[in-house]
C-alpha cells in the first residue's frame, strides 16, 4: 500500500496540511517541536483509528479548533485508489470511512493499511511495565490475524465482567464468576496459543536485525512467559478465586502475560547501555515490519521517528544501509539533522521527497533552494 497524498486539518498542531508523497522515500526534517512527529501520528492514526501517544482522541484535537480531519488518499497494490477519512468533533464520536462508506465497527479496519513506527515513545518497551510488551505483541498479531483480535476483544471484556463481580461488595456465586472464567479461558488459549506461535517465529527475524545493526557485538533473546503454559487456564483461574475476591482484581491470566527482553541472557533493562537499548528497539521494529510483510497480502508503511539518537557512528551507518536497502516499501522518516538524512538520500538513490517542517506549518523542500 502507498499514501499518495494526505490532507490534515487541525490536527494537534497542523492547522492546515496538504502533501503528495514519493513511493519510496519522504524526509522531514525541523527542530523538536515543530510537528514532525504529529505528522508521523496523523498517518499513524489512519492505520489503527488512534494515536500513538495519546488515546485520549478529543486531546488530539488542535487547541484553538473544535474537530479534526485526516484524510489518506492510498494505491493499493493492484493500482485501486483507496480513500480512508477520519474525523471528530468535540464532545462527538469520531467517524471512520473507507471510500466514504463508514465503519460499524473500527476493529474491522485494523489490518487494512499495515503500519510500523519508530519512535523515541518505544523506549517504554523495555522501560515500562509488562502491559507495553503484550501491547507490542497485540499491535503486530492483530494486523494479520483476524481471529487474534476478536479472541482478544472477547477476553478482555470478559476479564472486566470477572473484575467487576470481584470488587462486588455484596456476595456472588460461584456460578456467577464461572460463566467469565470460562469465557476468559477459551479465549485465553487462543491468545496464548497465537502469541507464542509469533514469537517463536519472530525471534531469529529479530535477532538477524539486532546482528546487522550491531555487527554481531551482542547477542539478543526473546522470552514469552504465561500462565496459560503447561496448566489448564480454567482451572489457573479457579484457583486462583479467593485470592482475587481479597484483591479484587484477576491476578492470573493471559492479561498477565510477559515477554522477557534479554542482552547476553540478562534483562536489557538492567544491562544495555543507550546505544544498546536503542539498537534494541529499532531490531524489533524492523523486524515487526519483515514479519508482516511476510504473512500480508500489503506491504507495511514504515515510519521512522528521530531513530538515529543515542546511536554510534557505525550503528547509525548499518541501519542507513538497512533502510537504503530495496526490503522496505515507503518509508516516512524525520530527524532534526539534516546531514543523517543527506547521507540516506545519497545512499537511496532512488525516488524521494524531503519537507520542512516549521510551527506547524509543512512544505516541500525543493534542494535548489538550499
Amino acid at each position: 500500500m502507498i499514501l499518495d497524498r494526505i490532507s490534515i486539518l487541525n490536527y494537534k498542531n497542523l492547522e492546515q496540511v496538504d502533501l503528495t508523497f514519493s513511493p519510496k522515500l519522504n524526509c522531514f526534517f525541523g527542530q523538536n517541536g515543530m510537528g514532525k512527529t504529529n505528522l508521523l501520528d496523523a498517518i499513524y492514526f489512519l492505520s489503527f483509528c488512534k494515536s500513538a501517544g495519546n488515546p485520549i482522541d478529543s486531546q488530539n484535537i488542535r487547541h484553538e479548533a473544535d474537530f479534526f480531519v485526516i484524510q489518506g488518499f492510498y494505491e493499493a497494490a493492484d493500482g485501486a485508489p483507496e480513500e480512508i477519512y477520519c474525523g471528530m468533533k468535540r464532545r462527538q464520536k469520531k467517524r471512520f470511512k473507507r471510500n466514504k462508506k463508514e465503519y460499524q465497527r473500527l476493529s474491522d479496519h485494523i489490518g487494512f493499511l499495515p503500519l510500523v513506527m519508530v519512535s523515541p515513545a518505544d523506549s517504554e518497551l523495555i522501560a515500562g511495565g509488562s502491559e507495553e510488551r503484550r501491547r507490542f505483541m497485540d499491535v503486530v498479531i492483530s494486523q494479520y490475524d483476524r481471529e487474534y483480535l476478536e479472541a482478544l476483544i472477547r477476553y478482555n471484556k470478559a476479564l472486566a465482567q470477572r473484575n467487576a463481580l470481584l470488587k462486588s461488595e455484596t456476595p456472588v456465586e460461584d456460578e456467577l464468576l464461572l460463566i467469565w472464567e470460562e469465557a476468559m479461558a477459551q479465549t485465553g488459549e487462543v491468545v496464548f496459543r497465537k502469541r507464542e506461535a509469533f514469537i517463536s517465529e519472530f525471534i531469529p527475524i529479530f535477532q538477524s536485525f539486532y546482528s546487522l545493526i550491531s555487527q554481531g557485538r551482542e547477542r539478543v533473546e526473546l522470552a514469552y512467559n504465561s500462565h496459560a503454559r503447561g496448566a489448564s487456564l480454567l482451572e489457573t483461574l479457579r484457583q486462583s478465586r479467593e485470592r482475587d475476591r481479597i484483591m479484587g482484581y484477576s491476578l492470573r491470566g493471559v492479561h498477565k502475560d510477559e515477554l522477557d527482553m534479554l542482552l547476553g541472557g540478562f534483562p536489557i533493562k538492567r544491562e544495555g547501555s543507550q546505544g544498546q537499548n536503542k539498537t534494541y528497539l529499532v531490531a524489533l521494529k524492523l523486524a515487526q515490519f519483515d514479519f508482516l510483510k511476510r504473512t500480508g497480502a500489503t506491504l507495511p508503511l514504515l515510519l521512522l521517528d528521530d531513530i538515529f539518537d543515542k546511536l554510534d557512528a557505525s550503528r547509525v551507518e548499518q541501519i542507513v544501509k538497512l533502510v537504503a536497502g530495496d526490503r522496505f516499501g515507503q518509508i516516512f522518516i524525520t530527524d532534526t539533522n539534516r546531514e543523517h538524512l543527506d547521507r540516506i538520500l545519497h545512499k537511496v538513490g532512488s525516488d524521494y521527497k524531503i519537507f520542512r517542517v516549521e510551527n506547524g506549518a509543512v512544505a516541500e523542500w525543493k534542494e535548489e533552494a538550499e
